[in-house]
Formats: structure tokens, C-alpha cells, sequence
């Protein structure tokens, strides 16, 4: 048997060991490995989780971000060394005003971050001073944005940001004269074919899609007064397994971008530790000798991480509609699946 087929059996015993909620995909050469449902999408009424169920990605909504942005550059919009600041309509004093949508999307900007993951302890506990029932479109979040000054200049380092991603939404919005929300499904998830993909109101979603809970001792709660009223740049979006693979499949044929940016996209611009890089929304992780690229997230009540490895003939993704779900999961399948380093022909050097 291929080493990239799991012992279904142990895994699956391993998954409902850990509590996990949430669907799990795993593909090679782009047939399904393994793919299961766990848990349940609304805790009340006891509706199971299906492998066609939507969930919330968080940061993965990055990914679509830059591809957003990525749409502009090859419309000749703008580039990557324009300048953010010239296109945004509002006034940062204390930013530095040469700032380029290349550092925004490699958190590079150096700009004080209203969401600073490095300061965040507790995710499940994290608030801003304006409802977050009222933030609905990019420039919304500035008024939350701290008026500090900058934590390094622009491309010293990278620092992650998800003011950036606010800003790059609200350039996004500015430049396409449409919602940013409107923009990535238009021409993103309908032009690929995502039709069970969007960004959704948290107390009005659609049928089919997982509630987000936030689990403390032997209680729990959903996580709409934890999160944005509606998805914005730096995270959000509702997607599903088959829609993930959608988006991979149309990415990795140049279909999304152009083959020029694609291939710039793929390779690692700016490095964050040890065997680990940033890439315009896309983390690449060196792991036991493969490549591991990845779109993924955190937030109150959501996980998520999809990855593409071996030049996207080995996929996986896991969702989970709590925290910290996520994780243990895809340590897991990194465990059993690239615990040998990958064969090389005879020939390579």
C-alpha cells in the first residue's frame, strides 16, 4: 500500500480520541484517502457536522485576500510597490507613509496591529472597542486601529498583522468600487466554481454551516459576540472541503492569477523562523524534507488548516468549528504521512 494512505482504522480512532469537531479531507494524486465528519454543526438542535458543511476559516480567508489583491495586479490596477497609504481614504499620522502592498501582504508593513497576535493571549476572550456587531466593512476597523507609533520600518522584519489585511481589503474595496466581500466571491469563488463558499452574517447563516463554540469546563457557547458581524480582509470567509479543492485545483493551474505572480506567490518571500516562511497569505513549512503550503487560521470557536505538499499531489484539510480542534489533528497526519523523507530520483542532486 502507498505510504500516503493512512490506516483509516487507527486515524479515526485517533480523531474521536481528541473530541475533535469538525471534517477532515485527505487526497493523493487527487483521489480522496481518507474524508469523515465529526461532531456537530449546532449543539442544540444536535445537527451532525457533513463533509459538505460550511465552515469558518479565520485567517485562511488571507489566502483569498491576497488573491483579491493579486486580481488587481494583473488588471494593472496597482503593484506591488505601490504605495498602501496613496489609495487608502483615511489618515494614519504615525504611519510610515511608504509603506507597499508587498509588506502589507508579507507582514512586513511594520504597522501596530489592532488584533496583535503577539499580545493576544486568549483568543476565545479578545474584544475591541467598537462592537464587533458593527464592523462590517474595512474602514470600519480603522477606528479600532491603534495610533502608535510604528513597531519597526517598513521590511525590516516580519511581524504578523491583520491590520494589513484590513488595509489591503480597503484597497480592494477603493480600486474595485465594490464591497470587498462582494469582490472575492465574484471573482474568486463564483469564477471558480465555490458556490458553497461567502461571507456570512453570524447571526444569519446559511443552512448547512457550523456554529462556532467556544468551549470552557463543561460549558460552552457560540462565538457570534466573538468575532465580526460579517467577515473582513484579515478573516471570515465560509467555505467547504470540495470548494477548498476547488480553489487549490484552479491556483496550482494558473487559472486564479497569472502564471507569472502564481509562480511568485509559490516561492518564499519573506522568512519567519527556522524551516518556516510567508508567502502573500500562504505559509511554507520545511518539514522531513517536503514543502508544506498552507492556508490556515485561528479564532474564537473556528480552526482550520489546508495544505498542499509534493507539488499539490498530496492535499490535506481539517476544519474545525472550535478553537483549537485543528492542531492536534494535523500533527497528526504529518505524523503518519511524512515520517519518511520523500523519495528523490536516481538522478537528483
Amino acid at each position: 500500500m502507498n505510504r500516503f494512505f493512512l490506516d483509516i482504522s487507527n486515524f479515526d480512532q485517533f480523531v474521536a480520541s481528541t473530541h475533535f469537531s469538525g471534517v477532515i479531507n485527505i487526497s493523493y494524486h487527487g483521489a480522496s484517502t481518507f474524508q469523515k465528519a465529526y461532531g456537530y454543526a449546532d449543539r442544540a438542535r444536535r445537527y451532525c457536522n457533513k463533509c459538505n458543511t460550511r465552515f469558518g476559516i479565520a485567517s485562511g480567508t488571507k489566502f483569498l485576500t491576497a488573491l483579491g489583491i493579486g486580481k488587481l495586479i494583473d488588471s494593472g490596477d496597482l503593484s506591488l510597490s505601490t504605495k498602501a497609504l496613496d489609495i487608502i481614504p483615511y489618515h494614519f499620522p504615525t504611519y510610515h507613509q511608504n509603506i507597499t502592498i508587498d509588506q502589507l501582504l508579507n507582514h512586513t508593513s511594520g504597522i501596530p496591529d489592532y488584533y496583535d497576535e503577539e499580545l493576544v493571549a486568549n483568543f476565545d476572550q479578545f474584544q475591541v472597542a467598537i462592537p464587533w456587531t458593527e464592523l462590517e466593512e474595512p474602514i470600519q476597523y480603522f477606528e479600532v486601529f491603534p495610533q502608535t507609533p510604528m513597531k519597526f520600518m517598513p521590511g525590516a522584519r516580519f511581524s504578523y498583522c491583520n491590520s494589513g489585511y484590513i488595509m489591503l481589503a480597503a484597497i480592494i474595496a477603493q480600486l474595485s468600487a465594490t464591497k470587498y466581500t462582494k469582490f472575492i466571491e465574484r471573482e474568486i469563488f463564483l469564477k471558480q466554481g465555490m458556490l458553497d463558499s461567502g461571507f456570512y452574517p453570524l447571526n444569519h447563516l446559511p443552512a448547512n454551516t457550523a456554529l462556532g463554540y467556544i468551549d470552557s469546563n463543561d460549558n460552552w457557547r457560540t462565538n457570534v459576540y466573538d468575532l465580526p458581524i460579517v467577515g473582513g480582509g484579515d478573516g471570515g470567509a465560509f467555505t467547504t472541503l470540495t470548494d477548498l479543492d476547488l480553489l487549490w485545483d484552479a491556483f496550482f493551474a494558473r487559472d486564479v492569477l497569472s502564471a507569472e505572480l502564481t509562480e511568485h506567490i509559490l516561492n518564499n518571500q519573506v522568512l519567519v523562523k527556522e524551516n518556516q516562511s510567508y508567502s502573500y497569505g500562504m505559509w511554507i513549512d520545511e518539514y522531513n524534507g517536503y514543502t508544506i503550503r498552507s492556508m490556515e487560521g485561528c479564532d474564537a470557536g473556528v480552526s482550520f488548516q489546508s495544505a498542499s505538499i509534493l507539488d499539490d499531489s498530496l492535499r490535506y484539510t481539517v476544519i474545525s468549528n472550535t478553537t483549537n480542534g485543528v492542531w492536534p489533528i494535523t500533527r497528526k497526519i504529518k505524523e503518519l504521512l511524512l515520517s519518511e523523507p520523500p523519495k528523490r530520483p536516481k538522478n537528483y542532486q
